[in-house]
């Protein structure tokens, strides 16, 4: 068995709640709250300003393979995008306590995901999907990818089972694929990664018209022209100040790392505003 299939193993059954159906945002909203989603972010103020002051100071841990991103702006500015994307207000003043997410902007961003998947499955768009959240993100991407697919979408797996090694590491990295799921491994299990280099490695090979993706396979994608929606924690500002200066539409800012099981509402939200499952016409 492989690292791709053993992990696979490891995910949750699809139930039910995955099955497209009409959902009221009241009832998605609540599902959010109830999984943790949205409601008090796992990450508190201090991280939340402490990686907005990496990233203005140019860590290239927080930039997530983006250029540019300091452009003039001080850690109240970074803190005010999280603010807005969040719909949960953080006070510049305060070094410590909770940060809160609100469910209306998911199911806001989740339905522009929506549209924008349907355009590209109507047009059978080359689509590239892409996690550094393993074990959090992948089971709602991998359901993405079948609602495209389903519909004539097209999932691409640029530089599948390509490999490369570090100095100073015992191992190599490895690029593989849940389904059309893009995740870094280290031959052992998927690994949660902030870094840049897979995504180049993938667009290097094949150059899709979309991607999905988070943290480092996001920032790369947006780094390199290729339009990307993509998924934020509210303690990695990166995506969203890339938003900001105009290089990307569609950010989700929710906590990425629950229960896998838990992002089923983002799912119903994509689908109730995806034509071809919803049948409100054409994209």
């Amino acid at each position: 068995m492989d690292v791709i299939e053993a992990h696979a193993l490891r995910l949750p059954a699809i139930d039910d709640r995955w099955t497209p159906r009409p959902y009221s945002r009241e009832v998605l909203g609540r599902a959010l709250e109830k999984g943790r989603v949205a409601g008090i972010a796992t990450h508190p103020l201090d991280n939340v300003r402490g990686n907005a002051r990496l990233l203005l100071e140019g860590d290239p841990d927080k930039q997530f393979g983006l250029t540019g991103l300091r452009d003039g702006r001080a850690v109240a500015d970074v803190l005010d995008l999280v603010s807005v994307a969040a719909g949960e207000w953080i006070d510049p003043d305060r070094e410590f306590g909770e940060v809160h997410i609100a469910p209306e902007p998911i199911l806001d961003a989740c339905e522009a995901l929506g549209r924008r998947l349907a355009i590209a499955a109507a047009n059978s768009e080359r689509v590239l999907i892409a996690t550094g959240h393993p074990g959090a993100l992948d089971l709602l991407y991998r359901e993405l990818e079948g609602l495209l697919l389903a519909h004539g979408g097209r999932v691409i797996k640029p530089a599948d089972g390509t490999s490369w090694r570090e100095p100073r590491l015992d191992h190599d990295w490895s690029i593989g694929y849940l389904s059309g799921v893009g995740l870094l491994t280290d031959g052992r299990v998927p690994r949660h990664t902030h870094r840049p280099d897979a995504m180049q490695r993938m667009l290097a090979d094949e150059r899709p018209g979309l991607v999905l993706a988070d943290h480092g396979f996001a920032g790369a994608a947006i780094e390199a022209g290729v339009e990307t929606v993509s998924v934020a924690d509210v303690n990695d500002p990166a995506l969203l100040v890339a938003k900001a200066q105009g290089r990307t539409n569609v950010v989700i800012v929710m906590d990425d790392h629950v229960d896998p099981g838990d992002y089923w509402p983002c799912f119903q939200a994509a689908v109730a505003a995806f034509p071809q499952v919803s049948g409100r016409g054409t994209a």
